[in-house]
């Protein structure tokens, strides 16, 4: 059994982040937020102590590794714009850091981060769990098979419907999240680009603060991809299903369906870095530099 440390308790995808600590058979000894909206906790770790301010957290952390107790993973569920800030946090308490996406901001973010992986000689995980879904593990192998070489149609469609509230919070500040297309398009890129290689063109068809869409050229694919949040781009279809999200993934007209699979993939993601197979910056750095480029070419 290891010790973790989570900072962005109360953010959406914490609890996923805490399950899979619970189910993989570690413990969280500590948990930080500044919003105290935390109950969550009490279905996973109701001993953890908690903290409100940063500063109680940096210190509650630090002596417990003064005192032989360190934790040995922090969990960063922060807003986009902490990750770099947290992790670096995490690094000098001499805990790896695990972070959900995207890691960072900016490429030279990453670069940085290398540096200090190398000092520190503790390691940044990143949570890239389409990766480990069937239905794309599959769909990388088909691609590699082709001898021939083929480039693949592809288009991406993705849509999360959110109300008012996302865009008066962080994630509707582009300099906190990223934009659109880094919020909630960054797994899908990176998916992308780990089935069809590297990036060759980058078009921008549209960027809006609810919407894009654009072409990329990979090795192996010319893509279309559309991201919103805005439920009236929702296929009638869904909305008469009650249904506020939309994921679509084509290749030469054929749907590769990967709607469903998502329950465990966080769990699967931190067995994977326990295990010493996770991904780390060198992994994510491509899709952050796609999305980078995106956002700063509109």
């Amino acid at each position: 059994m290891v010790n973790f440390a989570l900072i962005g308790a109360a953010g959406f995808i914490a609890p996923r982040h805490l399950k899979a600590i619970k189910d993989t058979g570690n413990n969280l000894v500590a948990a930080m937020d500044k919003f105290d909206s935390v109950g969550i906790i009490d279905s996973y770790f109701p001993h953890a102590d908690f903290f409100t301010e940063f500063e109680r957290f940096d210190r509650h952390i630090d002596k417990l590794r003064r005192q032989g107790k360190k934790v040995d993973y922090v969990s960063i569920c922060s807003p986009n714009y902490l990750h770099d800030s947290h992790i670096r946090f995490a690094l000098r308490q001499q805990a790896d850091a695990i972070c959900e996406k995207p890691l960072v901001l900016n490429p030279w973010n990453v670069d940085a981060l290398q540096e200090i992986e190398r000092e520190t000689g503790k390691k940044i995980y990143t949570i890239l769990q389409l990766r480990l879904h069937p239905s794309i593990i599959a769909l990388r192998e088909e691609v590699l098979a082709e001898k021939t070489k083929k480039v693949f149609d592809v288009d991406l469609t993705y849509i999360t419907s959110r109300g008012m509230w996302y865009h008066h919070s962080w994630k509707g500040d582009e300099s906190k999240s990223g934009g659109i297309a880094t919020n909630i398009g960054v797994h899908f890129f990176d998916m992308l680009l780990w089935i069809f290689g590297d990036l060759k063109k980058v078009e921008i068809e549209k960027y809006e603060t609810d919407h894009a869409s654009g072409y990329l050229e990979m090795t192996r694919a010319r893509v279309k991809w559309f991201l919103s949040i805005n439920e009236d781009h929702l296929p009638k279809s869904v909305k008469d299903q009650g249904k506020r999200t939309y994921r679509s993934l084509k290749m030469n007209d054929r749907e590769i369906e990967f709607s469903d699979g998502f329950t465990d993939l966080h769990t699967r993601s931190y067995q994977e870095i326990l295990n010493g197979n996770g991904f780390g910056l060198i992994d994510a750095k491509p899709s952050i530099e796609l999305v980078h480029q995106i956002r700063t070419t509109t």
